[in-house]
């Protein structure tokens, strides 16, 4: 049955309840509501309950939270407040679907409900039920036409369902109520253009997208960005002149970044090997310390030329000392010439073969590195390439260090060969020592960690983790707070080789439970972007939430959980490997 309305007094008691709950002050909104159901008439009043648990449930009492609010249901079920604040109970637990229903529910007895519909549009678009996110916006539109929200929001729905044309009419009529001066630059005008040049791109609108960038380029904060939607669409309608110029211009800005070399190459179109390479060499002898510049020709020449280039890359990077440089070459391996050309550099650098090749010209830039830096970036490339390819012999590999002996280098060096030659408890020793030089090297303490959980050593990769992780809090719970699903996904493989499965599902589901919470943190975005007008980011932080899951954390996980899960369905535990378990 409905419940009885609220005489004055209580009714101002009930709307200082709602005031409390939006302030955060739960204690006095519980006395608010004590205070109304002390009323032998009001005792059982469905929307005070309702409040009642709502205010319960954010004071962590769930239980208690459940109970009143399903009674302020049950006394009044056609109170929208009682399905909307169920809708909210549901929501806190995550249960977005049953929240959804509860705030239909509410809609059907009070459907222009601002409130109701704001909560259920953000979980709409939360669970990508895009049809749905459309017609609630619409409806939010209708109600307040003049709130620069509800008119975003309704673009968004469109451009996600792909109804470019809507989506850019919604836009420009938005666009026309704003008040923004030709002269005057305003950061969310700005970011409403760009976003707006955004849906044209994507709806194939070369020749709008330009004349667009073009007419408000004075309005637009981000100049950077200008240039390259000019670059681009220069290049779709075919303006290669133009696009090069362009280009060029981008690469005198940042002569790092290889999207630009891409777009000069398509704008400049050279049709012989010596007119693609002469780009890059105008470009570095501009630049001479851009490592762009001499770094790309190596993806595309062969042979000679191909050693020639190399050689004088990798001098130049050994003579530094760039740690990343396998990392930045690493693409190049999947070629077998170029992996024999590599190999064949290596070991000439660190005295490993026969044959040395001709003693390359070296430029003015190139000087010439010291034996122990060579040899250890040398060793470090060469073992990254054995891993990658699994080609290069161990003994090239052991000559080598035998030839750092008189370094200290020397006592951490010989992990690499340990690993590659299958004995991880060897490698993971050396690595040890190596860290035992130098304590506070965090990358050095991760690498050790990583090779003791390689080898099994699952309590020794704990401690060795502890020097890095807070006080007074263990390793492991500290590491999964912080969620580091590297340590995570390889003591789950190091669990799952000891035959202790129990605990490597207990980390693979910790992992999953990171993805969950990274999928769950995006829904205070969805009001915060519009509201702030970052249009651009919050399409790409959805697109990005939709392929979460692709990420080699998650499949690992997925996969050492799917192969425990039937093997332990083909072979059921029994009782005495039960006990072993739970003693362990």
């Amino acid at each position: 049955m409905p419940s009885v309305p609220l005489p004055p007094k209580e009714s101002n008691l009930f709307k200082r309840i709602l005031k409390c709950y939006e302030q955060k002050q739960y204690k006095n909104g519980l006395k608010f509501c004590k205070m109304i159901l002390s009323n032998p008439k009001f005792a059982e009043h469905g929307e005070t309950l309702a409040m009642k648990g709502l205010t319960l449930n954010c004071l962590g009492k769930k239980e208690e939270a459940y109970e009143f609010v399903r009674k302020g249901l049950r006394n009044d079920v056609k109170s929208h407040v009682c399905w909307h604040v169920y809708g909210l109970l549901q929501r806190s637990d995550k249960k977005y679907d049953e929240a959804i229903k509860c705030y239909r529910n509410a809609l059907k007895l009070d459907k222009d409900n601002l409130q109701i519909l704001r909560d259920l549009s953000l979980l709409q678009i939360q669970m990508r039920d895009l049809e749905g996110y459309r017609e609630t916006r619409y409806q939010l539109l209708q109600l307040r036409p003049t709130q620069r929200a509800s008119w975003i929001g309704y673009a968004i729905a469109y451009h996600l369902l792909k109804d470019y044309d809507m989506a850019l009419k919604l836009l420009e009529e938005f666009r026309k109520t704003q008040q923004i001066p030709p002269n005057k630059i305003d950061y969310e005008y700005s970011e409403l253009i760009l976003y707006q040049n955004q849906v044209m791109r994507e709806a194939d609108l070369f020749q709008e997208s330009l004349e667009h960038i073009e007419t408000y380029e004075k309005q637009i904060c981000d100049k950077l960005i200008v240039e390259e939607i000019k670059g681009e669409m220069l290049l779709k309608l075919g303006r290669l002149k133009e696009a090069g110029e362009v280009y060029r211009e981008l690469i005198e800005r940042n002569a790092e970044n290889w999207y630009y070399y891409e777009g000069l190459e398509k704008a400049l179109q050279p049709s012989t090997l010596e007119e693609r390479l002469q780009i890059y060499e105008e470009v570095s002898k501009r630049h001479p310390r851009a490592v762009s510049p001499r770094r790309l020709p190596l993806n595309f020449v062969s042979g000679e030329k191909f050693r020639e280039l190399m050689d004088k890359f990798l001098r130049v990077n050994f003579s530094k000392g760039c740690p990343p440089l396998f990392t930045t070459l690493k693409s190049l391996y999947y070629n077998p010439e170029k992996v024999k050309f590599s190999i064949y550099l290596l070991g000439h650098y660190g005295g490993g073969t026969k044959h040395t090749p001709k003693k390359p010209t070296t430029t003015n830039h190139t000087k010439k590195p010291t034996r122990v830096t060579l040899a250890e970036e040398v060793l470090w490339h060469l073992s990254e390439l054995h891993k990658f390819i699994n080609v290069i012999s161990d003994i090239l590999l052991v000559k080598f260090i035998v030839s750092l002996r008189k370094w200290k280098l020397f006592r951490w060096l010989p992990m690499y060969t340990f690993c590659h030659v299958g004995n991880l408890k060897e490698a993971a020793k050396w690595m040890d020592e190596a860290q035992s030089l130098d304590t506070a090297d965090r990358f050095i303490n991760s690498k050790c960690a990583k090779y003791m959980l390689r080898a099994n050593m699952v309590k020794d990769a704990e401690e060795m983790c502890s020097k890095f992780t807070r006080v007074r809090t263990s390793a492991m719970e500290n590491l999964n707070e912080m969620q580091c699903m590297w340590f995570q996904t390889e003591c789950a493989a190091a669990y799952q080789r000891l035959g202790k499965y129990g605990d490597a599902l207990k980390k693979c589901h910790e992992v999953e439970r990171h993805f969950f919470e990274i999928t769950d943190d995006q829904f205070d975005f969805h009001t915060y972007c519009m509201r702030k007008m970052t249009l651009r980011a919050y399409v790409d932080l959805l697109r990005l939430e939709d392929v979460l899951r692709k990420h080699a954390f998650y499949f690992k996980a997925a996969r050492a959980a799917i192969e425990i899960y039937l093997k332990l369905h083909d072979n059921p535990l029994t009782n005495e490997s039960k006990e072993q378990e739970v003693n362990s």
